[in-house]
């Protein structure tokens, strides 16, 4: 999956795995990265508002997004 940042200098973690229909709500988003359940760049992140930025790569439940 890709992701396009389009004008916009990051997107917040748990915002980008709503978009990405990944997660049903905000709630959920926020729940799934207190977890650990969510890597960013091949580590465990558990900031709920980190900010994601082009050529971060996102990975949750067997997917991966990829920030451009």
């Amino acid at each position: 999956m890709e992701f396009h940042l389009e004008n916009q200098e990051f997107i917040e973690l748990i915002k980008l795995l709503k978009l990405m229909g990944l997660v049903d709500s905000g709630s959920e988003a926020k729940l799934v990265v207190e977890m650990g359940k969510v890597k960013v760049n091949e580590q465990v992140e558990f900031r709920k508002r980190n900010k994601i930025r082009s050529g971060d790569k996102v990975e949750y439940a067997g997917n991966t997004i990829v920030v451009k």
